[in-house]
């Protein structure tokens, strides 16, 4: 790598060395490099390590670097998108979901949830915890409440908890008619659970995607998945539910 040195700009001067790295990462970095330590690219950009610093944090906000435990800071894969969409629906745990069931308990939910599940604030629902990977690292969790309403015939399922008997409740759920879903999309931060889900330090940028699943007339499901804000972005259309895709155009199945 040659020497390369920043000119005076009226820009502040990290936002200016935000776009020479990202250059930089464009033309001579591969996804999942290892970029040089802070001192040698200070050295070779001509700036203070605190505005290197700077740079670097903007550019992982913006999804193009990863700084992994143990490893360093690393070339971020493409950004993927979560898509939401309005015509075509499907209950969760379908057969191309891509989300891969983790554990299922009953628990009291949220107080914030019991209005729209429509339960009694002490009421326990079925608490599917679902997770989903790609590229090898993990992108988004997922809480998924069921009240017991909605799938009356697990008695006889011998499975207290565990991923199988999260898949036994979302094949239940399955019998209903799907009505519609409706989503909605927030900016958050991840608290200390969903931190360690991800991989991410407590407090770092996440997307929050609430979607509420109608079957007869009700909430029969409510689904809370977090994602990563450093490597997803939203998209819109009619492809209907929540999906990831690889890239700028292509569209996950």
């Amino acid at each position: 790598m040659g020497t390369t040195q920043l000119e005076t700009v009226p820009e502040p001067k990290y936002w200016h060395l935000k776009t020479v790295l990202t250059e930089a990462l464009d033309s001579e970095f591969s996804v999942g490099e290892i970029l040089p330590n802070e001192r040698d690219l200070a050295a070779r950009f001509g700036v203070a390590r605190a505005t290197l610093r700077q740079a670097l944090e903007q550019l992982e906000l913006e999804g193009r670097l990863q700084r992994r435990r143990g490893v360093g800071t690393t070339v971020a894969p493409p950004r993927m998108g979560v898509s939401v969409g309005s015509e075509q629906h499907a209950w969760p745990g379908g057969p191309h979901d891509a989300w891969h069931a983790v554990d299922c308990r009953l628990e009291v939910p949220p107080a914030a949830l019991a209005e729209p599940l429509v339960i009694a604030a002490d009421e326990a629902v079925h608490v599917v915890r679902r997770s989903r990977v790609s590229r090898g690292q993990p992108v988004a969790s997922e809480l998924l409440y069921i009240p017991a309403a909605s799938v009356p015939d697990l008695s006889g399922i011998d499975a207290p908890s565990g991923a199988a008997r999260a898949r036994a409740v979302l094949r239940e759920l399955q019998r209903m008619e799907l009505e519609r879903q409706e989503n909605a999309v927030e900016l958050g931060s991840a608290g200390a659970d969903e931190a360690r889900e991800l991989d991410r330090l407590p407090g770092a940028p996440v997307l929050v995607v609430t979607t509420r699943y109608i079957a007869r007339g009700r909430t029969a499901a409510l689904s809370v998945a977090t994602y990563r804000a450093d490597t997803c972005r939203l998209t819109f259309g009619d492809s209907g539910g929540v999906e990831i895709h690889h890239g700028p155009e292509r569209q996950a199945s």
